[in-house]
């Protein structure tokens, strides 16, 4: 099993972005962090790197969801998506998959919960 769900666009990195964004608040997903890691690169340590952006999605609902049936599932959460920029124009967008993320904790309730959060961001990343 994959541990990504992801799809390559014909599109400039930026408008990426802003489309995986609208993409996602139209899945009742929210951004709560944005991590420029190819900033962060040149800043921290003094080297190149591709444009890569690590959005921090949280759906509340199911976060909700998910703390109740497990107090420590904080530490996995926000869900992850990256954009990332592999030629000119052209990117690909890839999000963790809650299902083989959490499969290592034996919670039928969590497990459900993030099956539910797989097929949300899988049509996400099925619509873009």
């Amino acid at each position: 099993m994959s541990y990504y769900l992801s799809k390559r666009l014909d599109m400039p990195f930026a408008a990426a972005i802003e489309h995986v964004t609208k993409k996602l608040a139209g899945k009742g997903f929210g951004i709560l962090t944005r991590i420029d890691v190819q900033h962060t690169m040149k800043v921290k340590l003094g080297v190149d790197f591709k444009p890569y952006m690590i959005l921090g999605a949280c759906n509340p609902h199911f976060a909700w969801r998910a703390l109740q049936a497990e107090d420590k599932i904080g530490a996995m959460l926000p869900c992850n998506v990256i954009v990332t920029e592999f030629a000119p124009d052209k990117v690909e967008v890839a999000a963790i998959d809650p299902a083989a993320a959490m499969g290592a904790i034996a919670n039928p309730q969590l497990t459900a919960i993030a099956k539910d959060v797989r097929l949300l961001l899988q049509e996400m990343i099925s619509e873009l």
